[in-house]
Order: structure tokens, then sequence, then C-alpha cells
């Protein structure tokens, strides 16, 4: 599934329909290190950007290979008990959200950083900060894992 969400506050969460992130997971090594807030019930990916950015999620039976062209990589458990896992960004609307159907579970989700141009959409050019593509791949796990960087990306970006 391929998505142009909007990364108001330089952020967007996937999460399970049945869940609320309170932001809590932004701790001083999310920001400085995973680039991923993590929470109970799902997780705000940061962007480069406070604009409208590429990202796309695929199911998979297990875990892929690391993608050669990630600038930074990390892994976090995304349970979904409903089956229905929500990508928005901070200042959406319920009716701006967007939704994954998935089977009800536990699923170990890896966001990759992909350097991209601009969406195919009309973005801010005012707003600074480089494009990427946040891929988010998931597949179905057994038991609970806590945050894993696999590949880590450059510094801290300028916010």
């Amino acid at each position: 599934m391929h998505l142009v969400v909007h990364a108001d506050q330089r952020q967007f969460s996937l999460r399970d329909s049945g869940s609320r992130l309170d932001g809590s997971g932004w701790t001083a090594l999310a920001v400085e290190s995973h680039r991923i807030g993590a929470e109970p019930g799902g997780f705000a990916i940061a962007t480069a950007r406070s604009d409208l950015v590429e990202s796309s999620i695929t199911l998979l039976p297990s875990p892929p290979p690391l993608a050669a062209d990630a600038e930074h990589v990390v892994e976090a458990d995304l349970p979904v008990p409903s089956g229905k896992v929500v990508i928005s960004g901070p200042a959406d609307y319920p009716s701006q959200e967007k939704f994954f159907s998935v089977l009800p579970g536990r699923y170990r989700a890896r966001v990759s950083y992909v350097p991209a141009g601009p969406p195919p959409v009309d973005w801010n050019d005012h707003e600074y900060g480089e494009h990427y593509r946040y891929v988010v791949e998931m597949w179905p796990v057994a038991s609970e894992s806590g945050v894993e960087v696999l590949r880590q990306g450059a510094a801290v970006w300028d916010g």
C-alpha cells in the first residue's frame, strides 16, 4: 500500500485502531537514535520534514532483507488486536486517517528511511528538510521484542 501522509510536527504514526498514542514514546533515546517513538499501542515515525511525505506499508510472511538504499532502519513491535492498523499524522481528523487490515495479532514492523524526491502531490516547498520514503514492512511474530536500530542514519536532523 503506497501512501502520502501529512507528517505535521515532523511525524506520523501507526497504531491499532483501538489504541491512542500520547507521545510518551519520544524519549531522548528515541529522538537521538531510534527515530521512532514506541508506545504500547503503536509508534510514531520521525520525519525529516513537517510536510506531505511518502510512505508504504507491506505485510510479509517473514523478515525481509535490509533495503540497500535505506539510510536508517529501525524495528519495533506493533500489536494489532483489532486487525486494523491506522496510519495518520498528528493533525489528521478521523476522516483523513488511512487504514490497513491484517489478521489480529502481534507484528514486527521495520521502518526504512529511503532517500527520495518530493512526493507526487503538492508539497510545501518552503519547508526545509530532505525528502524520504518511509518504508514500513510488517510480519507476524509470536513474542515481544524491544526497539532495535539495524542501521543508524546520520546525526539528528535540524528541527
